[in-house]
């Protein structure tokens, strides 16, 4: 699913593959992230942290799904082991990261809803 525009979110049905996603963050000198679609309230994005996660809590409420990597991710005062194929869930505006993580680690971030989260 190529972007119609370079850099700019996508809005059309597809696959995107994980390497074509992997192309469009590696063409951003120093980007962790870029948005790859776009639709209402939702946001997809790469995320490929380098060496320490300093993400600080986001809005809306998150999802995350672990394209490639390991380690460790902290969030409401846990920690938990991920890999590949975890999903991860975060409400908007909580403290979380990833730790000791490995140097491939890449994850899909889908962002959606309101600002301040769904209600539960």
């Amino acid at each position: 699913m190529p972007s119609a525009t370079p850099g700019a979110p996508d809005r059309r049905a597809g696959v995107l593959p994980l390497s074509v996603a992997r192309a469009r963050l590696a063409a951003l000198p120093g980007a962790l992230f870029t948005e790859l679609l776009g639709h209402g309230t939702l946001s997809v994005e790469i995320y490929a942290p380098r060496g320490v996660d300093r993400q600080e809590p986001h809005s809306r409420d998150e999802v995350y799904v672990v394209a490639s990597g390991s380690g460790e991710f902290v969030c409401d005062g846990r920690r938990e082991r991920f890999g590949p194929a975890d999903l991860l869930f975060v409400p908007a505006r909580m403290p979380h990261r990833f730790e000791n993580f490995s140097d491939d680690l890449a994850v899909w971030v889908m962002f959606y809803g309101p600002e301040g989260g769904e209600a539960p």
